[in-house]
């Protein structure tokens, strides 16, 4: 396979490219779900196929096809026929060239570490697995829905440039999780296990999966649920707040990742998903949190959904600061962005959903630093009538990623130094950089944990990429609740 994407960027150096890259990728995906002990989806799709990009008089061209079974030498000639005209009828109206940071070069090869791979275990004893998890979520007559569900990828990739980079990856992620829907008292109420939208996801074999131990905690998700429903909502008014890895997880990806996306902050997300109010100006010397606040980049931290050898330009992972004691140090880049920063390289943040995109600045694996606090410490030290919230149910935020708004499946009342009586729907709002410098406290490693996001969409037409941020109970002074 090698051999085609080398194949395919000499086709296209060949039909006057300035430069050229190609990936050839073969995807698997495992997705199984339980639902009220009925097996409700079952599916293993299978995509291959090789994507081109070329380079010439300063624009871009690209372009895709399914990888055949034959005929292939003239597929190849045909991808650097039409991505290299593209590049060409796009070049007079280019207003800034492109130009390309760093030279990645060299023959590499990278695969997740895992312990069993998940493709090997028997479908039998995945299907055990839900069907345990169905039944410890049954016993309550106001629980309504119960789901369960396990979801695999491998991702196979050959990526050849015409700067000398030929790099041979494989990647594993997997995934699980249960919920469990109660309706009573006119109200309906979910709890979700470890996490919301389908649970908690790792670069990691089935030992992931095994690690949860989902089945022992859907009783406790179902009698959540069905209490939630006869609980008092969450109170309106200026409080402490407390969230929870889970719902702090998210807001690191809203508030962090995506306005420290470089291509967002130069109004290329515009159209769809927003802009950033991190603009250029604010590098440096911005205070974007409290002192406590390190949220730091890493595409190497083992388990993480975008840890990886290179990202979709060649260029190797790293770890970086995006916050650095409280100050805005750094950008999401990639080789073109880093050159009209001026930067001397990318930080390899480019990634494809696959084969049939080009690839595009993606948040990689972004974590808040762990603290020093435990939780049980900090609750103590913590006056009463503050919340403490997690796992997200819903949530908004405006299109310069600073006024949000989240919604959280639980909560609980701070009483006495201890987690009380538990509240429905609590709902926070704030601005984002208000928000991280109200931050007093945050718990130290043996609390913090990586949670995986396997549905992050971004571009035109819409991208899905992965990644995973790490984050410990954290404190977080003043914030409104509304009702």
């Amino acid at each position: 396979m090698m051999d085609l994407a080398q194949d395919a960027v000499d086709a296209a150096l060949a039909k006057g490219a300035d430069y050229a890259d190609a990936r050839i990728n073969r995807l698997s995906n495992e997705n199984l779900t339980m639902r009220n002990g009925m097996l409700a989806r079952a599916e293993a799709p299978e995509d291959f196929g090789i994507g081109l990009r070329v380079h010439k008089d300063g624009a871009w061209g690209f372009c895709a096809a399914p990888m055949p079974s034959s005929g292939r030498e003239g597929v190849l000639r045909d991808l650097a026929r039409r991505a290299t005209k593209a590049a060409r009828d796009l070049a007079p109206a280019v207003k800034d060239p492109v130009r390309l940071a760093g030279r990645p070069e060299g023959v590499f090869e990278y695969s997740t570490p895992i312990a069993t791979d998940p493709f090997g275990v028997g479908l039998e004893d995945k299907v055990d697995l839900l069907r345990r998890c169905d039944e410890s979520m049954g016993g309550a007559s106001e629980t309504v829905v119960r789901t369960a569900s396990i979801a695999l990828r491998r991702e196979e990739q050959w990526h050849a440039t015409s700067e000398g980079a030929q790099i041979h990856q494989v990647l594993i992620r997997a995934g699980a999780g249960l919920s469990t829907t109660a309706a009573a008292h006119g109200e309906v109420e979910t709890r979700s296990y470890p996490a919301s939208f389908g649970g908690n996801y790792k670069s990691a074999g089935w030992e992931h999966v095994e690690s949860l131990g989902l089945p022992a905690h859907g009783e406790r998700m179902r009698d959540e649920s069905v209490a939630l429903c006869s609980a008092d909502a969450c109170p309106a008014g200026e409080r402490t707040l407390i969230l929870g890895g889970s719902q702090l997880m998210l807001q690191i990806h809203e508030s962090v990742g995506h306005p420290s996306e470089l291509d967002r902050v130069h109004g290329h997300e515009v159209d769809l998903a927003g802009a950033s109010f991190l603009t250029p100006e604010k590098q440096g010397d911005f205070r974007f949190g409290s002192d406590l606040v390190n949220l730091v980049a890493d595409s190497t931290v083992p388990g993480g959904l975008d840890t990886r050898g290179f990202d979709d330009e060649g260029v190797a992972s790293e770890r970086w600061h995006i916050v650095r004691d409280g100050i805005f140090e750094g950008y999401m880049t990639g080789r073109e962005w880093a050159a009209r920063v001026g930067d001397d390289a990318s930080h390899g943040a480019m990634r494809a959903e696959g084969w049939y995109h080009p690839p595009i600045i993606r948040i990689t694996n972004l974590s808040l630093m762990p603290g020093t606090w435990d939780f049980d410490e900090l609750l103590a030290e913590t006056e009463d009538g503050a919340v403490f919230c997690d796992t997200v149910k819903m949530w908004s935020i405006d299109q310069r990623r600073l006024n949000f708004q989240f919604t959280c499946e639980v909560a609980r009342e701070v009483k006495d130094g201890k987690l009380g009586r538990l509240l429905r729907s609590p709902t926070y709002q704030g601005t984002t950089p208000e928000f991280w410098r109200s931050c007093d406290a945050i718990c130290n490693e043996e609390h913090w944990e990586l949670w995986g996001v396997p549905n992050c969409g971004k571009g035109n037409p819409m991208q899905v990429a992965e990644m995973s941020h790490g984050a410990a109970p954290s404190r977080f002074r003043r914030v409104k609740f509304v009702r």
